[in-house]
């Protein structure tokens, strides 16, 4: 085992439960419905209606010609991609959210500063406050946002707060109850106790997303779970007291958004809310009129194993797929399957710079070595490998062409395609795409590159360990 860290999600540890043994019990509950994920047809852009991308912005849809307008601009800022030409179209048929203009996005590196951000929003709240995470710890931290939540609503301003029962399996029951008592409306995602059950239940099926939504005007979104391993920042410096004991930092990523695209990040709360049969929402306004804030052009994207397939997934392989230049992925947990192995191959076959980092020590044994199992394949490909160090690698974020970024909750696993309910951000244009490039370049600079010739003289023991972790993909 890499780390012996104890947080993270069903198969990933659950925080004080063997891995295996959760495995192995999803493995004997979900056997017989077990499904593969979609073969997703390469020339599927050309089955579809040829028609102009439609965007909105704060007054509603866009025009043909104010929508062309708005993508010229965008092409002629960055570099040529046929992610202008070929993916976006359908990008908005499989997702079917819009492509919304004049937001404002800030780029979030580690908990720190993610956590200053946060908590300044939920302070300045007046109406509400919509919070939806996988980990929310009894320590440090989630004190001081359970605090953060207690205080505004004893000040009248609601708060909804959704919570993974798996991820906050090892929260005191007094955590949540403290606030309820106070007014909060605190609701299970998916019970792991199937008395408490509101639908079907289904002990695999996660919400892994990272939201917070303060007065339907501002949203935080990522990978950064409410947790004391996010005290000390990658880059340096603590958020209160540095890394607890001694261990190494967490490197993560989310961004904050205001503008008009925020109502679609809270109809996916909403939507979540209802589907899990919460109590009725207390009036409020939910929906402000939309503001212009920006100049960033999103997209929000959720995805649910509910659905025929992952609309995360389906958007990524065409995205990548329509990639002329450069693909720059980063992620924790990499478990490929055949389709997203078959992308970046073919990206690197057509000249495409594929470049991944990933980590180099982990809090899942089973997926670090799972995923280091096609390394030689991508390497012989001409793919180029990174493995992260002194830090525990947990940023999902993607970068193509320079000009279409993700940022969001979303591995590169059969679990987020899959099993969890997961969310991301599409965020388009140069200018974003550069505060990216940066952060990537920055990563970049504190890994090691994988070479073929290198990982061919692996000892035995890490392939014996990569094979047994193959067995175990479907379910990582």
């Amino acid at each position: 085992m890499e780390v012996p860290h104890p947080r993270k999600p069903l198969a990933r540890g659950a925080r004080g439960l063997p891995t295996l043994i959760l495995v192995l019990l999803a493995c004997l509950l979900g056997l017989a419905g077990c499904k593969s994920l979609p073969v997703v047809v390469p020339d599927l852009a050309t089955r579809l209606p040829q028609r102009p991308v439609q965007m909105e912005g704060a007054r509603g849809p866009l025009t043909a010609s104010q929508s062309k307008a708005v993508l010229d601009r965008l092409r002629a800022s960055g570099q040529d991609s046929g992610i202008f030409a070929r993916h976006l179209a359908l990008e908005e048929a499989i997702v079917g959210s819009p492509l919304i203009t004049g937001n404002k996005v800030r780029l979030l590196q580690d908990g720190p500063a993610t956590y200053q951000a946060m908590l300044a929003a939920i302070e300045s709240a007046r109406d509400h406050v919509h919070m939806e995470t996988y980990i929310l710890d009894d320590d440090e931290v989630g004190q001081r946002f359970a605090q953060a939540l207690i205080d505004r609503q004893r000040q009248g301003v609601q708060v909804h707060l959704i919570r993974d029962s798996v991820g906050t399996l090892n929260t005191p029951a007094a955590f949540f109850q403290r606030l309820s008592d106070a007014g909060v409306r605190v609701l299970e995602f998916n019970p792991v106790n199937p008395a408490l059950a509101r639908k079907e239940w289904e002990l695999n099926e996660r919400d892994h997303r990272k939201l917070l939504i303060v007065d339907g005007r501002i949203a935080f979104l990522g990978g950064i779970n409410i947790s004391g391993v996010y005290t000390s920042g990658s880059l340096g410096g603590g958020f209160s007291r540095g890394a607890l004991h001694g261990e190494e930092a967490w490197r993560d990523t989310d961004v904050q958004i205001e503008g008009p695209v925020v109502a679609e990040f809270q109809k996916l709360f909403l939507a979540t809310w209802a589907a899990q049969k919460g109590d009725p929402m207390a009036p409020g306004e939910h929906f402000p009129t939309p503001r212009k804030m920006g100049n960033d052009v999103v997209r929000a994207i959720g995805s649910s194993p509910e659905e025929p397939f992952s609309q995360i997934y389906a958007t990524l392989l065409s995205a990548i797929g329509s990639a002329e230049s450069s693909v720059y992925l980063t992620n924790a947990y990499f478990a490929p399957d055949p389709q997203l192995l078959a992308a970046l191959e073919a990206a690197a076959g057509r000249g495409v710079d594929v470049r991944l980092i990933l980590p180099s020590k982990t809090d899942s044994w089973l997926v670090f070595h799972a995923g280091r199992a096609h390394y030689e394949r991508l390497l012989r490909a001409g793919v180029r490998l990174f493995e992260r160090q002194g830090v525990v690698l947990h940023s999902k974020t993607g970068l193509i062409d320079g000009v279409w970024a993700t940022v969001g909750s979303t591995n590169l696993d059969w679990r987020s395609f899959l099993h969890n309910h997961e969310l991301n951000a599409v965020i388009l244009g140069a200018d974003f795409g550069a505060q990216v490039q940066a952060m990537f370049e920055r990563d970049l600079a504190a890994s090691q590159e994988i070479t073929l010739a290198q990982w061919q003289r692996r000892p035995l023991d890490l392939r014996f360990l990569e094979g047994f972790s193959r067995l175990w993909e479907y379910w990582l």
